[in-house]
């Protein structure tokens, strides 16, 4: 720590003054701040490198996701949210817990306010609200420079919303189809004369029934934080984040989708296999605080602290087997209930600027990374309701009653993580035009401790580069190439009850970018090869142990991405992106093929300048076939059973009308087409859509 603050302190006098760029009105910041604006494009990013960077600088491809698109399509939750980014896929295989993957791969990194806040069991559990956060950032590639550990895949960063220097309030109700009530509230106030000290608190709470037969879900979010200005060039903020996720009807696992024989089931979209008391309950509490100064010279310091608990207290309700056609038995029940508990403390502190050589300034950032996570769990089994017997035509009425689960719980899972990493990045002004990134960290991952019984210990060290370099072919676009190294220990097990070993892999890609209009509108097209050792997929599931068994894939996706994002014209603002690509393993034969391969995203508004009250809008996304073999044989035919899930598209639209300049209102209508299409294939279960659906909201800000 004390290298890196040298180092800055000896650079600040020959580097140029650039601090002026950094502070946006009087208050210090590392991430553009998109509220109060309409537009869905930023001039800079942070996530790639930690540099306030343009798209165009970035040699990486990069999707961002402003406050006003978050807004106006009424992206509430970050399934929602990631489902419109081009080149993201969000896989719903639960009702409650989530995948989500890129170029192939599994994206298993959240940050927020670019701290790494790793998923517990490379899934997420829960929903996340979206009313805490100013902007998303998404970079696709390996993320390894500053994700230290990930997959060749991408990083999506949550950047919070910060206080004001001025008074300023919003407060919203909803009301939708399936009974869906939402209220949200959002104030920031100056604290002091001038704004110097700053508080800010934003509260939401959603109550909701569901298509699915007895779901619902109940989600309360708060968030708060106190920022304070000490002097001109250092800016202290800590605060607090709340979540609560509780659902009744909920699933673990899903639907049995095919019959011995490997015909499809026809299930009703509403089908659920959740009774009325399984349910998963989660609440996520986090306490962050970070110093950032400003040294002079163009020199910025940054310490961060994050503190998270993750608590769930689940009942669940799982089926597993396959239904004889004629007889319509050979599913089984396998109620569970879960106590579970993580903790994750994560320090980061980096400094970053310019330092002068051969007659020109060069861009330097240094940092250190410290995160340690503690994941333990207790199961809860009445063994007398396991295997029970359940006809098809009854299984899915949700009538299987509450066991009698015994106390206390059995500790089932406890296990220490630890990673701590050097990084750094020199980015190389060597010509007007061309710019060199140099970049690279240092990681050690540590594990001790067992699941079921068997131990999760590890001891991996990795050195992983990164270079980059753009290149400005006139005033609007740049060329770029990049190449970047990921690993990322695993704690899945495999058939022999053996751990994982690390993933490893790299990505390289190339291609160009446009920036015009003064950053406003941005566009890029690349190619791009990323490639993976060793990545767990499920191959079924052991009802001994209660968990899925997984088994190592190699892989290697190629494919090309076009995207653009921001203002098209006056009062026309659109973002969007293609992606098209193969994967396959070291036969050649395609591999994780429950990911599509082609996918189309598009969301576009329209205020006419006559009539700028009025905006209009539309949110397209599609995605092609995608496939998953099981590894059973059909007991008629003796071939392999193949389950499919046919390319679809869903068509959102919006109207939204200001009243006055305080008061507007809208109204969302989603999969305006009623496409009906399964979530997700990771696994040989799976659940149906959401049909159509309304949402009005009522909005008053200040």
């Amino acid at each position: 720590m004390s290298l890196i603050l040298a180092l800055a302190a000896a650079a600040s006098s020959s580097a140029e003054d650039t601090a002026a760029e950094q502070q946006r009105g009087d208050i210090i910041v590392i991430a553009q701040r998109t509220e109060g604006s309409d537009e869905y494009a930023t001039k800079a990013q942070t996530t790639a490198t930690r540099i306030p960077l343009s798209q165009r600088e970035t040699p990486q491809s990069v999707s961002v996701v402003t406050r006003a698109q978050i807004e106006d399509f009424q992206l509430n939750d970050a399934n929602a949210l990631l489902a419109t980014v081009p080149g993201i896929n969000v896989q719903a295989q639960e009702t409650d817990r989530f995948y989500y993957s890129a170029r192939g791969f599994d994206i298993q990194t959240f940050q927020i306010d670019g701290i790494g806040l790793p998923f517990a069991f490379e899934i997420q559990t829960g929903s996340i609200d979206t009313a805490i956060y100013d902007h998303i950032e998404v970079v696709r590639g390996a993320p390894g420079l500053l994700s230290s550990t990930g997959n060749p895949s991408a990083v999506i960063n949550f950047v919070r919303k910060r206080p004001a220097k001025t008074f300023q309030a919003l407060a919203s109700a909803q009301y939708g189809s399936f009974d869906s009530r939402r209220v949200d509230g959002d104030i920031s106030v100056p604290l002091t004369p001038g704004g110097s000290v700053r508080a800010r608190a934003v509260g939401a709470y959603l109550d909701t029934d569901s298509y699915l037969d007895r779901y619902h879900l109940r989600r309360w979010t708060g968030y708060g934080i106190v920022e304070a200005d000490i002097g001109s060039q250092t800016t202290v903020s800590a605060g607090y984040g709340h979540q609560d996720h509780q659902t009744r009807g909920a699933m673990w696992g899903a639907l049995p989708l095919y019959y011995t024989d490997g015909t499809r089931i026809d299930h009703d979209r509403s089908t659920n296999t959740g009774p009325d008391w399984a349910g998963w309950n989660v609440i996520d509490r986090q306490i962050f605080g970070d110093i950032t100064h400003q040294f002079g010279g163009g020199w910025t310091f940054k310490i961060s602290a994050v503190r998270r608990a993750v608590s769930e207290n689940d009942t669940l309700f799982y089926v597993y087997g396959n239904p004889d056609r004629t007889t319509g038995n050979g599913i089984f029940s396998y109620p569970g209930a879960f106590k579970a508990e993580g903790r994750n403390l994560t320090l980061d502190a980096y400094v970053s600027g310019k330092v002068s050589l051969f007659g020109r300034a060069h861009d330097v950032m240094l940092g250190v990374n410290r995160s340690a996570q503690q994941y333990r769990q207790a199961s809860s089994y009445d063994f007398a309701t396991i295997g029970i017997g359940l006809p098809l035509a009854t299984a899915f009425g949700g009538t299987f009653p509450l066991p009698n689960f015994p106390v206390p719980y059995n500790p089932s899972l406890d296990t220490h993580t630890r990673r701590e990493t050097a990084y750094g990045l020199v980015r190389l002004n060597l010509a007007d035009p061309l710019k060199i990134m140099l970049g690279a960290n240092y990681t050690r991952a540590f594990s001790e401790g067992a699941s079921y019984g068997t131990p999760t210990n590890y001891d991996r060290k990795r050195f992983l580069p990164f270079v980059g370099a753009t290149l400005d072919l006139n005033a609007h676009v740049s060329a770029y190439a990049s190449y970047a190294t990921i690993f990322n220990p695993q704690t899945q097990f495999d058939a022999s009850n053996r751990l994982l070993d690390p993933i490893e892999g790299d990505n390289i890609e190339a291609g160009f970018k446009g920036e015009w209009l003064s950053g406003r509108l941005n566009a890029s097209a690349a190619i791009f090869q990323a490639r993976q050792k060793n990545t767990a997929e499920a191959a079924g599931f052991d009802p001994v142990l209660g968990r899925t068994i997984y088994r190592g894939v190699d892989a290697t996706s190629q494919g090309i991405e076009l995207e653009f994002g921001g203002q098209l014209a006056p009062g026309l603002q659109a973002t969007g992106g293609y992606t098209v690509m193969r994967v396959r393993g070291e036969n050649g034969q395609p591999v994780r093929t429950f990911v599509p391969r082609n996918t189309a995203r598009l969301n576009i508004t329209y205020a006419p300048p006559s009539l700028p009250a009025l905006k209009l809008g539309a949110s397209f996304q599609y995605q092609s076939q995608f496939y998953l073999e099981p590894g059973a044989v059909s007991t008629t035919t003796g071939l392999p059973i193949r389950i499919t899930q046919n390319g679809y598209a869903v068509l959102d639209l919006l109207a939204r009308y200001a009243l006055t300049d305080h008061v507007a209102v809208s109204a969302n209508v989603r999969n305006v087409t009623n496409a009906k299409y399964l979530g997700a294939l990771n696994y040989d279960q799976g659940f149906y859509s959401s049909p159509r659906s309304v949402l009005g909201t009522l909005t008053v800000r200040y």
